[in-house]
């Protein structure tokens, strides 16, 4: 059966940049094989199903799928499975916002112009590093532990922790040892110096796969969490990602009450159809 098709840059207003993503529209009927052997197949970090909602509150269902497992929740993929949801004429209950429901519960996601932005999940793990697993981390950074000038839980979900370098210069200067890293999946942040349209530079290290992502709106929306929170950050910010691997991601960071925002542009790069 052929099914719309659409493959996106997700955190980048110019296709090539950002974090590419592919969506199946009218997924229901497939089979979990089914959509874990096109997850392989694309070989992309997500591939999302777009499904009917179970939840009446829900304007649709999405589910996320790696080449290797399905995951409960991802940022990227929230932002461009609604675009792609908007885009083949999906229409909100409200005016505004759309409610997606995916494994962790409803998600809202807001429409500011072109850009879309997702309310962050709470975190479940926060707090300080173990001096041991700081010491890890310093190892497989190759920098001394005095360059970690400030370190924190962040795990929404998929596991992040995290730790702030001295200068985005020195972020960006990593070259990450994976066998020492394991299978942490570590966040990675340095101050940008003044002038730059990004607050700080972000990269992401995802043990155990021994990758890096290009742009990662799960672990921005953390980040925001803490460093909003600790008063390391503004209440609004940008975030630059993927500039060591030839991208340009840009995450716009906002904390309105209680709730971080976490927003990005979507390029268009393929419309089509698959048949599966």
């Amino acid at each position: 059966m052929k099914r719309r098709f659409h493959q996106v840059d997700v955190f980048t207003a110019v296709a090539l940049r950002g974090n590419p993503l592919a969506v199946v529209h009218a997924a229901a009927g497939l089979s979990d094989e089914t959509m874990a052997a096109l997850a392989r197949w694309t070989n992309l970090s997500e591939t999302t199903f777009l499904l009917p909602p179970d939840d009446p509150a829900a304007d649709y269902r999405v589910r996320i799928f790696t080449p290797s497992a399905e995951l409960p929740f991802a940022g990227h993929p929230t932002l461009g499975s609604c675009w792609a949801w908007l885009a083949a004429g999906g229409v909100p209950r409200e005016a505004g916002v759309v409610v997606q429901q995916c494994t962790v519960g409803l998600v809202r996601i807001r429409r500011q112009g072109a850009r879309l932005a997702f309310a962050a999940p709470p975190l479940r793990r926060s707090g300080p590093l173990e001096p041991a697993l700081r010491g890890r981390i310093a190892t497989a950074l190759s920098v001394a532990e005095s360059d970690i000038v400030e370190h924190q839980w962040v795990d929404n979900g998929p596991g992040w922790c995290a730790v702030m370098l001295h200068s985005a210069a020195q972020v960006l200067a990593l070259k990450p040892d994976w066998q020492a890293l394991g299978e942490l999946k570590l966040g990675v942040v340095g101050a940008q110096p003044a002038g730059h349209d990004a607050r700080f530079e972000v990269r992401a290290f995802v043990g155990g796969g021994n990758f890096e992502d290009p742009v990662t709106g799960s672990l921005n929306a953390s980040l925001a969490q803490w460093l909003i929170g600790a008063g390391l950050a503004p209440p609004a910010y940008i975030a630059a990602q993927g500039t060591a691997m030839g991208r340009a991601g840009r995450v716009y960071l906002e904390r309105e009450g209680e709730t971080v925002w976490v927003g990005g542009d979507v390029a268009a790069c393929i419309d089509g159809e698959v048949d599966l």
